[in-house]
């Protein structure tokens, strides 16, 4: 039965302030220069000698847009080159060998995931060759136990190339929507038609994907809670397996591209918490579960029954149904988790190259995790994919007092417990249905981090 999430629109405003998503903890600010390749080597090999070594997953980064959506605050590279793109290719296919060779041949990638960019950039033939040599590389496994997914952007491809992208082994693909509103579209210099969209899910349906997804996001210039209510109306007729809303950070004194959309374009405030609200009254009464964050999925979906089943993961692209990976990070700015470890490759495709062309790792930087930060990442982990923390699971797994231990976190808690968003008993913390939207402010009460400064991050709620 779906269930409710109630919008508590005064407690909803309270708590939306700047906190950390957690996909890593700690989060990606602690990570250190000092953290270098030979360390990455290290923790992957302590990895493969772990008594049950973990299944491998890979997140394959590829940079190049063909024009500039100015929200956009990812690492591209606007370019009309193809000769460019066959370039990285070749070094990242280079990465792909390197990195191969440091995990036991034993051990099966079951979950690939290409962002960007613009994966589909990538002609099919290029998007070919990388799944070849990341098979040799990492030894996919069968077809049933993968999770192998992209990011396509509608405007990059026809329907006869998404049949070819399943047939090259993908099983998962996420269509960038945005807005179907035409002003929206035009002010964010992102223009795509609903026939383009309707015709690639359709194709991905008949070519056989499992699970078809929609990126949204909200708090756009000129959106108004009627034009996003047209968007929703759409979306939810196209009836994809998963939606993601993300909330726009509008950051102009950071990201460049982003001055280009017209201050005077920007709406209120107040307008984001509307367009939630919105988003989260359609989606459920439409029949979506809420998985948590930006998340919704139909209740027959892997995601909705990881969440019910208590298998539900999380990681650098968000929710996840496979057990918990060692994430190999790949391409420029990649991230990875890697046993005990985090690490990121660098920015700048030159030094990438350089790197390379050396024989070398492309790491920049990392962070290898002490006791406190695996027990708090556990902890962190369990309230934002269970939405429940068992005290006693926790000290069983870390030897320790878990009210001792996290006596202050519990004390910061109580005010979130008197709001009616948590329920704190001798032995658990749980997140209520009205707490739901705000299990982030939850997990900053455990980030032993957050006091050494706040860094900047986008808001909670």
């Amino acid at each position: 039965m779906q269930d409710t999430l109630p919008f508590i629109r005064p407690l909803v405003e309270k708590y939306d302030r700047p906190g950390p998503r957690y996909t890593s903890y700690p989060t990606a600010p602690q990570f250190q220069a000092a953290f270098a390749e030979d360390d990455y080597r290290a923790a992957a090999e302590r990895s493969n000698r772990a008594a049950t070594p973990k299944p491998l997953s890979a997140y394959v980064h590829i940079p190049f847009c063909e024009s500039l959506c100015y929200y956009c605050a990812c690492n591209k590279i606007i370019t009309h080159n193809r000769e460019r793109a066959a370039e990285y290719l070749a070094w990242l296919k280079r990465e792909v060998e390197l990195q191969g060779a440091l995990f036991d041949d034993s051990r099966r990638m079951t979950q690939l995931h290409l962002g960007g960019g613009t994966p589909t950039y990538l002609s099919n033939d290029q998007l070919g060759e990388l799944m070849a040599a990341l098979d040799a590389a990492f030894h996919f496994a069968e077809p049933e136990a993968r999770e192998f997914s992209l990011e396509v952007d509608p405007r990059t491809v026809t329907p006869e190339q998404i049949h070819e992208l399943h047939a090259l082994g993908f099983n998962r693909l996420s269509f960038g929507v945005q807005d179907f509103d035409a002003r929206v579209q035009e002010a964010v210099n992102r223009i795509q038609s609903e026939a383009q969209v309707v015709e690639l899910v359709a194709a991905a349906r008949k070519a056989g994907f499992q699970s078809v997804s929609v990126d949204l996001i909200y708090g756009l210039p000129l959106q108004t809670v009627a034009s996003f209510d047209a968007t929703l109306d759409k979306i939810i007729a196209l009836r994809p397996d998963r939606i993601a809303a993300y909330s726009y950070a509008h950051l102009p004194e950071l990201f460049k591209a982003q001055r280009l959309i017209r201050p005077e374009d920007m709406p209120p405030p107040e307008r984001k918490i509307e367009l939630l609200e919105l988003i989260i009254r359609r989606l459920t009464v439409a029949g979506y579960v809420f998985i948590g964050m930006d998340h919704f999925a139909l209740p027959e979906d892997e995601l909705s029954l990881a969440k019910e089943n208590g298998t539900l993961q999380r990681n650098f692209q968000g929710y996840s149904t496979h057990a918990d990976c060692d994430l190999i990070g790949l391409g420029n700015t990649a991230i990875g988790k890697v046993g005990d470890s985090y690490s990121q490759n660098v920015k700048e495709t030159a030094r990438y190259q350089a790197r390379l062309e050396a024989g070398r790792l492309p790491v920049m930087r990392g962070y290898r995790l002490n006791a406190d930060d695996l027990l708090r990442r556990d902890v962190i982990n369990a309230l934002m994919c269970h939405g429940r923390i068992d005290f006693a699971a926790i000290e069983a797994d870390h030897d320790i007092d878990f009210r001792d231990y996290f006596a202050d976190a519990l004390a910061e808690l109580e005010e979130m417990a008197d709001d009616g968003l948590l329920a704190i008993d001798e032995g658990s913390i749980a997140v209520l249905p009205a707490g739901r939207l705000m299990m982030r402010n939850a997990a900053m009460a455990f980030d032993a981090y957050l006091s050494h400064g706040p860094g900047r991050y986008s808001r909670t709620v």
